[in-house]
This record gives C-alpha cells, sequence and structure tokens, in this order.
C-alpha cells in the first residue's frame, strides 16, 4: 500500500475507483496500470451505470508522474511504456460505455489535470487549483494535451502549457471548462457527486452510451494519437535538461 493503489465499490449501478499514492497522489506506472485496467472493466461490467473517478487523502487530487520513476527511465522505449500509462487512463474513460465523474477534492497538475479533463463530467472543491507543468521539467503536456485540449479549446490549453509555473484556481479553471461546478466545502462537494451518479444510475444505459458516443466523436484516431504523444514525452524526458530539472524539483520538495 505505500506503493499505491487503486480500488474500487460497485453499488446501485455505481461504480466508484479510487486512486491513492503517499507521494501527493502521484502516479507510477503500476498505479496507471491499475487504474485503466480497473476503469475498463467497470465500463464493461453492465450492472455499471456510472464511474465516479476520485483519489484519498485531503491534499493533492493528483500530482500528475511520479518524479521517482521518471527518474528511472534509461531508454526511448522505457520512456513509451510509463507516458502510455497516462494515455491508457484517458482512452479506458473515452471508451467506457457509461459516464465518468470526476470528484477533483485539492491541486491537479500534470496529468492529474489530464484526468479531470478526460472525466465527462468534473466535480471539483475551492482549493482544487491546476497547472500543467511539463514545459518546466523538459517536457510537455503532450498525452494530456488532447483531453485538455478538449475541455478548455486551444487558446486556453496553450496558455496553461506554456506557463507552467502558474496555477489556475479553481474559479479560473470553472470558467474555461475544465470543472463543472465548484464547491466551497468537501460535504457539498461529496453530496453533488452522490446525487448526480445516482441520478445517471436511474437512467437507461442503452441512451448514455449512444450519448458519450456522441460527445466523444472525433477522437476515434486516440489510440493512435497518445501513443505517438507518449513517445515525443518518452524521448524528451531522456535530456539533461530534463533529468536536472526533476532532481531540482525533488530536491526542493524535500527542502519544504
Amino acid at each position: 500500500m505505500n506503493d499505491g493503489y487503486v480500488k474500487h465499490h460497485v453499488a446501485a449501478g455505481i461504480a466508484t475507483v479510487t486512486f491513492h499514492h503517499p507521494k501527493s497522489n502521484s502516479l507510477p506506472g503500476r498505479v496507471l496500470q491499475d487504474l485503466a485496467s480497473t476503469i475498463g472493466r467497470m465500463g464493461g461490467d453492465p450492472s455499471v451505470r456510472v464511474i465516479v473517478l476520485r483519489s484519498d487523502g485531503e491534499k493533492a487530487f493528483c500530482a500528475g508522474a511520479s518524479f521517482d520513476e521518471l527518474l528511472t527511465i534509461d531508454s526511448a522505449e522505457k520512456g513509451l511504456a510509463f507516458f502510455s500509462g497516462f494515455g491508457r487512463v484517458i482512452n479506458a474513460i473515452r471508451k467506457a460505455p457509461c459516464l465518468v465523474i470526476g470528484r477533483v477534492h485539492g491541486r491537479a497538475v500534470g496529468g492529474g489535470v489530464g484526468l479531470a479533463a478526460a472525466c465527462d463530467v468534473s466535480y471539483a472543491h475551492s482549493s482544487a487549483s491546476a497547472r500543467l507543468s511539463e514545459l518546466a521539467i523538459g517536457i510537455g503536456p503532450f498525452v494530456v494535451g488532447p483531453a485538455v485540449e478538449r475541455k478548455v479549446g486551444a487558446g486556453t490549453f496553450g496558455l496553461m502549457s506554456f506557463t507552467p509555473a502558474a496555477w489556475r484556481d479553481a474559479p479560473w479553471c470553472l470558467q474555461h471548462g475544465l470543472y463543472n461546478a465548484v464547491f466551497d466545502a468537501p460535504e457539498e462537494l461529496d453530496r453533488a457527486v452522490e446525487a448526480h451518479a445516482q441520478e445517471l444510475a436511474a437512467y437507461s444505459p442503452e441512451a448514455m452510451r449512444e450519448l458519450k458516443r456522441t460527445l466523444w466523436r472525433g477522437t476515434e484516431d486516440w489510440d493512435r494519437l497518445l501513443d505517438e504523444r507518449a513517445a515525443t514525452s518518452g524521448r524528451l524526458i531522456l535530456s539533461e535538461f530534463a533529468v536536472q530539472a526533476i532532481n531540482r524539483f525533488k530536491a526542493e520538495a524535500a527542502r519544504r
């Protein structure tokens, strides 16, 4: 459990998928693999009418890629394998025949922004600021980019990508479409997520499946596209700039 986990629970047609990692809910490759496979299984379960995606803990929703694992990547092949994990999670959400509700209780960074964007609906706490930090470590938000751009538009995605140090607060994320609603109290957030999940669980699964297919039209090439983007990140993470930047960020975090 110290290396992170993914767990799920199904009740009354609602599948709750929860991930966690002790380092601010960062995502190593194993957690990404488990997250993608769990979402895929829940989407394929005929008893599941809606999926809720959330993380455990009280601080960050998701800190993105695991820096510890990034520093172990020593080949383009390993880089592709790691970053493809984010693509598999996004594609699992995209392909699930039911709607996916995201519960974003805290800060989202990099890949965490991608998870929030990939969900069909994302409800957030007022502390859930977001930033795309990838450029600062020598790569870019290539894999999560299609999901983020789909939600916020090309111009806003570009702004977030080119200002990797800038945090966007939850009201800004709401205004630009990353979040669908923002709540000041965690209890309000939970009530909103639960109420919407229960509502969706009562609707026709066939109708929701067709609606989701309509809403995601134009993304049919994402299996190939996200693998191509993962290859780009996997190559760039090998650069001296990236290695030095990640070590610097880790040292700064350790001093806090």
